[in-house]
């Protein structure tokens, strides 16, 4: 899932760069229009008196989404793995902790105020990567997320790479990885 501002064709361009050909992508835009931007997408709103606002819309858009997948593409949830980027991988976690998925992805991402307060069951395993130079969302917060769910005895693989507020070749290759691993 894409962050703040940008859009599904954004992450779609970095997929043949994640070689998983076997494997199918589903890439949701966001439902809310960026503020700043014609053709960006917002999960909520990240600014002002307003922050926050659209966030529960958001969460059951999601949820109801991700629990749709198995019967228009064939793969269960137990063989899915959701991942985002920024503002979409604060949605990975809300949303994520709460299906039965085989596993998350978090880059550049951050817990929202609530997130975990609610989670039954299991939480699937979960991989953070962080640039230590994020200017947007400060790796302070990428520390956080990963203390929070390995508190709960959350199985989390996490990485920091030399770079800024991006998904980078490092973070690809280390996704790559991770959905091969948790996917075998």
């Amino acid at each position: 899932m894409h962050g703040w501002g940008a859009n599904a064709e954004d992450v779609a361009s970095l997929l043949p760069l994640l070689d998983l050909g076997d494997y199918q992508f589903v890439l949701p835009n966001a439902p809310f229009p960026h503020p700043y931007s014609s053709v960006g997408r917002a999960w909520y709103e990240l600014r002002g008196e307003n922050m926050y606002q659209g966030l529960k819309q958001s969460r059951q858009l999601l949820t109801d989404f991700l629990q749709s997948l198995e019967s228009s593409t064939g793969v269960p949830l137990s063989r899915t793995i959701l991942s985002g980027f920024s503002q979409g991988g604060a949605m990975t976690l809300d949303v994520g902790s709460k299906l039965p998925l085989a596993g998350l992805v978090v880059m550049s991402g951050y817990l929202h105020p609530d997130a975990l307060t609610a989670v039954k069951g299991g939480i699937p395993p979960i991989l953070i990567t962080h640039g230590r130079y994020d200017e947007v969302v400060p790796l302070k917060a990428a520390w956080k997320a990963r203390d929070t769910v390995e508190s709960l005895g959350v199985a989390v693989e996490y990485h920091e790479f030399d770079t800024g507020h991006a998904i980078d070749p490092q973070t690809l290759k280390v996704l790559r990885n991770f959905v091969v691993n948790t996917i075998s």
